[in-house]
């Protein structure tokens, strides 16, 4: 009998309700997302509760792809935060549960809502944002519900432009109007002048009937002038006057085939159909277009000269030097003949550019297709990554609620949308391959996913700050001085022949590095393939700082102060950055990254070369100050 697990059955009753609660949240927050982008365009015409509620909801349908790998995210990282943060996480791997093995039932179902999100942009999503679409392009086309401001011109009415300075609203009677008719033209313009007027809405919602009083109108006639500067008009005074204004109030539906055929309502079969047959078709154009530009101008007389093999020995004895005929010419004939060549090859660059903005659309049209096409995939792999990240960090961080998991998934999902965004940007432009823009933001965040999985299981510290600092300072350095003091009690004193064996092997140590570091620096190639000797350089810092420890118990106050000049050598991943030859040689192939490193490198390397130096200089002191101190036990 098939039974779930404890273990699993817990991870999944914590999971499952975070991940619909921070679905449906993602889904309302992307939906007021669409809301402001077209507010404007749905305020104002009197749109029946119905049809808004229709859009929206194929709206929601439409943003359900979007929603999922956000929720899924946020989900898996307060998951697994609030297990870290009340220690059940830290009592299952107590009793010898891997994080893989916790993770196990959230794949299998994070996997199983990612083939589900593949086949519900591949069999729904088309058909809702047909749907989705269709709305809201005929709720563009309806017009606006009529409200006639005061004291502005009211231009939403085709063809009119209304002035209302004041209105009644109680009984509808509008004062003092101007009303502007260029229905009929510019050159048939109306202008009427009323004292007051009403206007209402036939039964149809197809016309305006508008009822004015005492007022009078001027038309201009122009279309209809018989002399050539004369021009009719009309002018007329109406203690009553009625114009019937076509006015279509009604919200008419568009029919779905147009948006049907559009590549966001077609499936993986009709996607792959339409670019096949797309492509087949370019690819006629293109090879109809070459033969044009191969039979024309003067790729006509290569072709005749290579089919014709006494094409030259005609050629030659019909000769038209066409530099002596220009020159023979007159200079009205010359210009002639310069107007004609531009006006030809203008013609032909004109002919080939619309031929070539034509392939371009068809080329676009192909692109978006095969864009639409990955995108079906992208999304679904979105999700198992999202997953892979947020399961992992919120282990790491073992912090739940809606506070940090929020803040980290809203970071992490603008960092995705940003790349996303951006690949998409250079895949519809042409300027990159379409799958190379529709998985870029999947190249970028799967290594990511990786990372913080493998640390997540191997419990490695991720957030830890003095990790990265001492991997900078390992990189980089920090300059450090040495700070000595004379002691005031020294039980055991320095022997001054230990001391003095001491400074010489320092002094040969030093002889060696410099001689391996050189006088210069590095070219570019040694520098990647070999760099300074690390080993020795480490056995030159042993030396000297076993020297400096030592030498403190000494009574000279001159030893002391000299010992403070000996500078503290580093280890710095810079003086050899690649120990292996063939890596090295890699780097120095990748020159927009090594170069700046490389500059780096020989700076660090210069004042490496300059310690060596006060290294030998401050040698040279010490072991003066050292004979002398024998010199003078022996004198005593």
């Amino acid at each position: 009998m098939f039974r779930i697990k404890r273990l699993y059955l817990f991870i999944l009753q914590t999971f499952l309700p975070l991940f619909l609660m921070t679905f449906f949240i993602c889904l309302f927050i992307i939906l007021m997302q669409f809301l402001w982008r077209y507010v404007d365009e749905l305020v104002g015409k009197g749109i029946e509760m119905s049809v808004l509620a229709e859009l929206f909801f194929y709206a929601a349908v439409s943003m359900v792809p979007m929603s999922l790998p956000l929720a899924l995210l946020l989900a898996s990282l307060m998951t697994f935060g609030n297990l870290g943060e009340r220690l059940e996480l830290l009592a299952i791997k107590a009793a010898g549960v891997s994080l893989l093995h916790v993770m196990r039932p959230l794949v299998i179902v994070v996997a199983l809502i990612a083939v589900g999100a593949f086949f519900f942009q591949n069999d729904i999503l088309p058909k809702a944002q047909v749907k989705m679409y269709t709305l809201l392009y005929s709720i563009r086309q309806k017009s606006p519900e009529l409200d006639i401001p005061e004291g502005v011109f009211y231009d939403q009415i085709n063809g009119y432009n209304l002035y209302v300075k004041e209105k009644d609203r109680k009984t509808g009677m509008m004062r003092d109007l101007m009303i502007y008719d260029l229905s009929g033209g510019f050159d048939n313009a109306m202008v009427i002048l009323a004292d007051s007027g009403k206007l209402k809405l036939t039964e149809d919602k197809q016309y305006l009937f508008l009822t004015l009083y005492s007022g009078e109108s001027f038309e201009n006639l122009k279309s209809q002038r018989t002399a050539v500067n004369s021009v009719p008009y009309r002018r007329e005074t109406f203690s009553t006057k009625e114009i019937l204004i076509p006015f279509d109030a009604g919200f008419n539906r568009m029919d779905d085939g147009v948006m049907q055929n559009q590549y966001i309502g077609k499936d993986m079969h009709e996607l792959r159909t339409s670019i096949d047959s797309m492509t087949l078709r370019m690819d006629s154009i293109g090879n109809s277009f070459g033969k044009e530009l191969t039979n024309s101008g003067y790729f006509t007389l290569y072709n005749n000269e290579r089919r014709d093999s006494t094409y030259k020995e005609r050629s030659a004895t019909a000769t038209i030097n066409i530099d002596s005929i220009y020159a023979s010419a007159s200079l009205q004939q010359r210009e002639s003949m310069l107007n004609r060549a531009v006006s030809r090859a203008e013609t032909v660059r004109q002919d080939y550019e619309y031929k070539s903005m034509l392939s371009d659309g068809d080329q676009r049209i192909i692109r978006r297709h095969e864009m639409e096409m990955h995108k079906k995939f992208t999304l679904s792999f979105a999700c198992l990554i999202f997953f892979f990240i947020g399961a992992p960090l919120g282990a790491i961080i073992r912090k739940g609620g809606l506070g940090t998991p929020v803040v980290v998934s809203v970071l992490l999902f603008i960092f995705y949308y940003i790349i996303d965004n951006s690949g998409y940007k250079m895949a519809r432009d042409g300027r990159w391959e379409v799958w190379e823009g529709m998985w870029l933001s999947s190249a970028v965040l799967l290594p990511l996913g990786i990372f913080l999985t493998y640390k997540a299981v191997n419990d490695a510290d991720v957030f830890n700050k003095d990790l990265y600092m001492n991997f900078i300072y390992k990189l980089i350095g920090k300059k450090e001085t040495r700070h000595i003091t004379m002691k005031e009690v020294i039980i055991d004193e320095v022997d001054i022949n230990e001391a003095e064996k001491r400074v010489e092997q320092i002094g040969i140590l030093c002889d060696r590095m410099q001689k391996n570091t050189g006088k210069k620096r590095q070219s570019y190639y040694q520098y990647w393939t070999q760099g300074y000797d690390k080993h020795l350089l480490r056995s030159l810092k042993t030396e000297v700082d076993n020297w400096v420890e030592y030498a403190q118990n000494t009574r000279s106050q001159i030893l002391i102060s000299k010992l403070i000049n000996y500078p503290v050598l580093r280890m710095l991943l810079l003086y050899q950055p690649c120990r292996i030859r063939w890596i090295g040689i890699v780097m120095t192939v990748l020159f927009p990254i090594s170069i700046p490193i490389y500059l780096v490198g020989c700076w660090e390397q210069h004042r490496l070369r300059q310690e060596l130096q006060t290294i030998q200089k401050t040698n040279q002191e010490v072991l003066a100050i050292i004979r002398e101190t024998e010199q003078k036990s022996e004198t005593q």
